[in-house]
């Protein structure tokens, strides 16, 4: 790990994602030779590094690195994507795999009222990558909307609009009705309106902005009831896990996010 930015070095032994250290860095709770550690600092190998005032050890980091792990959580609803909440309900962690040497970090979130899949990695510089939005990584969602959706939305919602200077949009909509899909985008070609208040579509998404689904539905007058993430990548959520339930991923499936993530280079620097 010599000379590397201490975030970069935390995320590799899975103690969270690039983003959530340098949170932690920006917030004090890093410490390394006893003189906190400001963002741009490197670690060397004789560094002693402290989160929250305990000692990390990187004795083994090597060998996890060769044995990546990679989860797939059906995430219930009523459950929060956080490792610990202060009004004490039930999170992710409280029910996945233990770990010995490693932890697990989340692949994004998703909110409390939101279930469906969620990628854990034992890599948080695997989970950094999947997130980044320069590789924009696919995302599936069931929703239901309440509302009538008329074809205008939906040519807006998938051209594209700006919210809080933030620019959103749908890859594509998909009126989603006994199994049965009729694609919907800004082409004009198959679009329509299902003429009823209460309708389940599929939507997907290049990124995943802070409740991005919702407030583009929100943006249009409309509530979203119901929000079901299925896919993330090449990774499916499937009808077998139940709600709660983890699968571990394989090593093709693994391969796959990682080859996902090396077929574009990040706006920001790698490192």
């Amino acid at each position: 790990m010599s000379n590397e930015r201490v975030q970069k070095v935390l995320a590799n032994a899975g103690y969270g994602s690039r983003r959530e250290i340098e949170k932690w860095i920006v917030a004090g709770r890093i410490m390394v030779n006893g003189v906190k550690v400001v963002l741009g600092d490197r670690l060397g190998d004789k560094d002693v590094v402290k989160i929250d005032g305990r000692i990390i050890k990187f004795g083994h980091n090597a060998e996890l690195r060769n044995t990546i792990r990679v989860i797939a959580l059906n995430k219930a609803e009523g459950t929060i994507s956080t490792r610990q909440d202060p009004d004490n309900r039930p999170t992710v962690f409280d029910t996945l795999p233990r770990l010995k040497q490693q932890r697990w970090v989340t692949v994004g979130r998703l909110d409390i009222n939101t279930s469906g899949l969620l990628l854990l990695t034992t890599d948080g510089e695997l989970a950094n990558r999947l997130m980044h939005p320069s590789f924009e990584i696919e995302r599936e969602y069931l929703v239901r909307v309440m509302g009538e959706v008329t074809p205008d939305m939906i040519r807006e919602l998938t051209r594209g609009v700006e919210l809080d200077g933030s620019h959103m949009k749908f890859g594509t909509v998909e009126l989603y009705h006994n199994q049965v899909a009729s694609r919907i985008t800004n082409s004009g070609v198959g679009l329509y309106s299902s003429g009823k208040a209460n309708q389940w579509y599929k939507v997907t998404l290049a990124e995943g902005k802070n409740r991005e689904v919702r407030r583009l539905w929100e943006h249009c007058g409309l509530r979203v009831s119901r929000l079901i993430r299925t896919r993330y990548g090449p990774i499916i959520l499937g009808k077998k896990l139940k709600a709660g339930e983890v699968r571990e991923l394989d090593k093709d499936e693994i391969s796959l996010l990682h080859k996902l993530t090396a077929e574009a280079k990040p706006r920001q620097a790698a490192d």
